[in-house]
């Protein structure tokens, strides 16, 4: 099938590629010329593992390709997929304004029959304000589906490739027989297709987004009280996920969630419930928690040192706000470097893959390392930011030889307190006694 997706961001490029790669040609827009460039000469602007070996492939077999000429991609394509960018607005809204200028592109550019698929995350009610704006400039027929994407940060190609489940919110049954044969590829073991109406579709992505947000603050809620009575949130959190009931993931107690969907999708289910006149008590708590927690770990710092900070030198590990991505949208780390700066201390950072994007936040104002141990030498303390597989198990000697003092601030409860204190560490976490 003749496929265009319309936005090279996170979203659209795995989309655009892993629907190459099951045979669709597929053309991939976006409007910035460079970004367009560099996809030609297979600079790859996002880290993702697996991603850009099969963008590789497939441009190579010919079934994959990048181009600014949306005009042409739309004539040329039976389906065309929204995956332009939906930033938060002032008042925690989504800014549809970009999603709105692609539907009339579209429509403008229209030589016949097509299905519009919004991928982007949109707020329910926008399928229909699209299929407004394409009647007022096309004379024919399409249908707009909500196809929203369900992607794992650093799992994304293996999840679009073997997904757990592909919903498909239309109200055409030949759309929907179109986009059940695109995905039908993905389905050789089980189909995972779940059909519904356009609005069910639209309300499932920030349902699932909040969900899982909601289970991250509130396992930090507990380990604060934990911390306050004298428990262990490691304790805990076994004796509550070994109930099938309440599951494993999304349980670990930290500094909070980051990135690109799950602050900005919360804000925009709050937003959401706020126009229809609904309470969101529940949403509100959790979007508050996660900006608390933030809070707490870095009052875990000036209380160690008596909010004398100031002189003092830290070594981050980890920038991007999760493993196997170089994404630092919302990123814990932004805020504890910012607030470290402020107090006049100084940052030695190192981030596996985050360091183009850090430079573009932080530029000189911070000390990029070659190295999670280049980043120790002469510090006063370590602040373990990402969980990074790399910083697991790190040689504690070498780190001793390295640094100033022994201290380390643990914002992913990810080190061995008992191990650390015999090697002679001061060590802090989050939710411990």
């Amino acid at each position: 099938m003749n496929i265009c997706v319309i936005g090279t961001g996170y979203v659209g490029l795995v989309a655009g590629t892993c629907l190459a790669d099951m045979g669709n040609n597929v053309i991939c827009i976006d409007n910035n010329v460079e970004k367009i460039n560099n996809l030609k000469e297979l600079n790859i602007p996002i880290y993702e593992p697996g991603l850009e070996e099969l963008i590789k492939i497939n441009v190579a077999e010919k079934r994959l390709s990048f181009s600014t000429n949306l005009d042409k991609a739309v004539k040329n394509s039976t389906v065309c997929f929204i995956a332009v960018g939906t930033p938060q607005s002032e008042d925690g809204s989504c800014d549809l304004s970009a999603v709105f200028k692609t539907a009339e592109s579209i429509a403008k550019s229209m030589n016949g029959y097509k299905v519009i698929v919004d991928k982007s995350t949109v707020p329910v009610g926008t399928a229909d304000k699209v299929a407004e704006i394409i009647k007022q400039h096309t004379k024919y027929d399409f249908d707009v589906v909500s196809n929203p994407e369900f992607l794992k940060q650093g799992a994304a190609v293996d999840d679009f490739l073997s997904p757990d489940r592909v919903i498909i919110g239309a109200d055409s049954q030949k759309a929907i027989s179109i986009m059940q044969e695109i995905y039908s590829p993905f389905m050789r073991t089980a189909n995972r297709i779940i059909l519904m109406d356009v609005k069910s579709a639209e309300m499932t992505k920030y349902t699932a987004n909040a969900f899982l947000a909601t289970k991250i603050s509130f396992i930090n809620e507990i380990s604060n009280i934990c911390e306050k009575v004298g428990a262990d949130i490691e304790m805990v959190r076994v004796g509550i996920t070994t109930d099938n009931r309440i599951g494993k993931q999304f349980l670990f107690p930290g500094i909070g969630y980051g990135g690109s969907c799950f602050p900005k999708d919360v804000q925009a289910l709050i937003s959401i419930s706020n126009q229809n006149g609904c309470d969101s008590s529940i949403i509100k708590a959790v979007h508050e928690t996660n900006k608390r927690q933030r809070k707490i770990f870095l009052n875990k710092i000036l209380n160690f040192y008596n909010s004398e900070i100031s002189g003092k030198t830290f070594a981050i590990w980890g920038l991007a706000f999760k493993p196997k991505t170089n994404d630092m949208r919302e990123a814990p780390a932004i805020t504890i470097i910012n607030e470290l700066l402020k107090r006049g201390a100084k940052v030695k950072a190192y981030d596996p893959k985050a360091y183009p994007t850090a430079k573009e936040i932080f530029g000189d104002k911070i000390y990029y390392a070659q190295s999670s141990y280049d980043a120790l030498d002469n510090v006063d303390a370590m602040l373990l930011m990402t969980e990074w597989n790399e910083f697991r198990y790190p040689d504690l000697d070498k780190m001793k030889s390295l640094m100033k003092k022994y201290v380390i601030f643990d914002g992913r409860n990810q080190y061995n307190a008992q191990r650390l204190k015999a090697q002679g560490f001061e060590y802090i976490s989050m939710g411990c006694k």
